[in-house]
């Protein structure tokens, strides 16, 4: 049930929390109608379980809810470094193509920042997360780019622009770090 290509790179707490990412079964894209519909529930499945996962480990790091078609995502994701919550909106958008090209995962706050990301804030994967998702199409889903993209992303990427002083916290610029929640339902709720 939860076989896929793992890179040997990969330390033993990722490939752990990988494997425990329930696996997708339906290749479907937002035009695929009904099966379109089936690879969303999984997706949404898939979902809930990594985000218990983190719960479970204190690791909660992400909030997410899509339109009513399941093709745009939203929401916010946030780092913890040096004891502070670096909180950013993320944003992603479903391909056409989706399973066999992944998404592009947007940060747009941190657009220019860094060289591992492209125009319109979308971070670099194409070095380390794309063949991996290649390798495991359709069995992988957002889930599983959240967790071995923007998260591995995160980690090394805003520590970095925290020490370069290209990213300051909140509460250095006299704005409130609590963060807003919304009604609408989300992969968390």
């Amino acid at each position: 049930l939860f076989c896929f290509v793992v890179r040997e790179k990969m330390d033993d707490s990722t490939k752990t929390t990988l494997q425990k990412i329930p696996l997708l079964r339906t290749r479907a894209g937002p035009r695929d109608g009904e099966q379109w519909i089936q690879r969303l529930k999984e997706e949404y499945t898939a979902l809930i379980e990594y985000v218990k996962m983190n719960k479970q480990v204190d690791n909660d790091w992400f909030l997410l809810e899509s339109n009513k078609l399941g093709t745009r995502w939203t929401g916010k994701c946030w780092y913890i470094y040096e004891f502070r919550k670096y909180e950013f909106d993320v944003q992603f958008e479903i391909p056409v193509a989706y399973p066999t090209s992944p998404f592009e995962i947007e940060i747009p706050e941190l657009e220019g920042k860094t060289a591992k990301m492209y125009r319109g804030g979308k971070i670099c994967l194409t070095a380390h997360f794309k063949p991996l998702w290649s390798r495991n199409t359709p069995s992988f889903g957002i889930a599983h780019a959240l967790a071995m993209g923007l998260a591995p992303w995160l980690a090394a990427e805003i520590p970095d622009l925290v020490q370069k002083g290209l990213i300051t916290h909140k509460e250095d610029l006299g704005i409130s770090s609590s963060s807003s929640s919304s009604a609408a339902p989300s992969a968390t709720d």
